[in-house]
C-alpha cells in the first residue's frame, strides 16, 4: 500500500532501528517504547489487522510468531517472559493498519489491567 508507513518501513523507503529482517517479516524497535525491550513485527505484506491475516495467511501468522521468539531470545528477554500484544480495530487503539505485534520485556510489566472498568 503506497501510503501505508509500515509498509515503507518494510521496503526500507523510511528508516528503522531493525532487529531482524527475512523474505517475509521485518522487526523493529518502537519508536515510543513503552517497556525496556519494545519492538514491533511486521509482514512485509500488507495486511490492515491480525484477524484478516489469519484467514488469507495462516503461515505468515506463524512466521510472524517465529521472528518474536527469535528476537526474544536475542534481546534476552525469553528466558525472563514477555508479553506479545496485536490491536484490532479502532476501539483497541489500533495506529496504523498493518499487522504488528508489539512485543515488550525486559522488565516486569504487571497485568494488563488493574482493576475493573
Amino acid at each position: 500500500m503506497s501510503d501505508c508507513i509500515f509498509c515503507k518501513i518494510a521496503a526500507g523507503e523510511i528508516p528503522a532501528e531493525m532487529v531482524h529482517t527475512n523474505e517475509t517479516v521485518v522487526a523493529f524497535r518502537d519508536t515510543k517504547p513503552v517497556a525496556d525491550v519494545h519492538f514491533l513485527v511486521i509482514p512485509r505484506d500488507h495486511h490492515e489487522s491480525a484477524a484478516e491475516m489469519a484467514v488469507v495467511d495462516a503461515q505468515g501468522v506463524a512466521d510472524l510468531f517465529a521472528v518474536v521468539g527469535e528476537v526474544a531470545r536475542a534481546e534476552g528477554i525469553s528466558e525472563s517472559g514477555y508479553r506479545v500484544l496485536t490491536n484490532v480495530g479502532a476501539d483497541s487503539g489500533q495506529e496504523v493498519a498493518h499487522v504488528h505485534l508489539h512485543v515488550l520485556g525486559g522488565e516486569p510489566l504487571g497485568p494488563l489491567r488493574s482493576q475493573p472498568g
